[in-house]
């Protein structure tokens, strides 16, 4: 019989350990057996190359999330250990004591901004789409969304992580999810010049010659002052009555939205926000990982009201 095709591929060029996520037909999206490859690898690649990096497969995706439908329809052990597994990874990333440099060219959603976001170096192009897409299949912004969502500007996490809103291209770098952006035809270029570094002022200088920054304003710059009103409202019920209050057609086109989530994800993640923005990573993602399982059982997301 023929051998299953990796999901995972890697390499070793010049300096840097490459990790490349190869499931083309789900749009990368993340599984327990990849999660499962990634750990080890991380834990060689630290000890053996100066650099780590990280890229999808194709040119539609990063990594467009997690297998939901393997963590709703299959075994609760099963996804137990996803999860586990998962949240490990992202926590070794996080921890990584060399530079990892995560290119994050397309769809990076859900299990693929955990692959990306702990990492020192997240580098956006004009193909990049970014949400956190959570409540609306009944789940939370996980994988760390707790801890990284409430350390971008203002209120600009709460918002993200209750309406999965869409950032695109240089929009993905402004808000402070990706630290760079690279037109994706340099990518490549980029990559090559990567491998030759040896030290982690190395990696940034090269990321900072390939990926000039421009003045072009972000594009919630305009929202931000409404989007700091309202949701610092203490309960997800206060931010919905501000932005009835507000009553403009962005609030409005806002009310419209969050009317389509699940309204205990929304509660959930409002909570889950809250108690992150005074943990660390490894301590939020416990407490995620206690969530997630509790989700797994019973749930909006084990209803069957997923969309992926």
């Amino acid at each position: 019989m023929a051998s299953k095709p990796a999901t995972v591929v890697t390499q070793e060029v010049g300096n840097a350990g490459i990790i490349i996520l190869d499931r083309q037909k789900a749009l990368n999206a993340i599984n327990l057996e990849m999660v499962r490859q990634i750990y080890p690898v991380l834990k060689k690649f630290e000890e053996t190359k100066e650099l780590v990096i990280i890229k999808g497969a194709g040119e539609k995706a990063f990594c467009a999330g997690g297998d939901v439908r393997a963590i709703t329809e299959g075994p609760l052990e099963e996804a137990k250990q996803f999860f586990h597994t998962e949240y490990m990874v992202n926590a070794t990333i996080k921890a990584l004591k060399k530079p990892y440099v995560a290119l994050i060219d397309g769809i990076t959603m859900g299990g693929g901004v955990g692959l990306s976001v702990h990492g020192k170096y997240r580098v956006a192009t004009e193909r990049t789409l970014f949400a956190m897409p959570e409540t609306a299949i009944g789940l939370f912004p996980d994988v760390g969304g707790g801890y990284f969502l409430p350390r971008l500007s203002g209120k600009l996490g709460m918002f993200l992580g209750l309406t999965g809103f869409r950032l695109k291209g240089r929009d993905v770098e402004k808000s402070g999810v990706a630290t760079h952006y690279c037109e994706s035809s340099k990518v490549p270029e980029l990559e090559e010049a990567l491998c030759k570094c040896s030290s982690d002022q190395e990696v940034a200088d090269t990321l900072a010659k390939f990926c000039p920054k421009d003045s072009s304003e972000f594009i919630l710059a305009k929202h931000m002052g409404k989007i700091n009103e309202c949701f610092s409202g203490a309960t997800v019920e206060e931010i919905l009555e501000r932005l009835r209050k507000d009553n403009s057609e962005w609030a409005q086109g806002v009310l419209k939205g969050l009317a389509k989530m699940s309204p205990l994800s929304m509660k959930v993640t409002k909570k889950q926000l809250d108690l992150g923005a005074n943990m660390t990573l490894p301590e939020d993602l416990v407490m995620e990982y206690r969530m997630a399982v509790r989700h797994a059982q019973d749930s909006d997301l084990k209803e069957g009201k997923c969309l992926g």
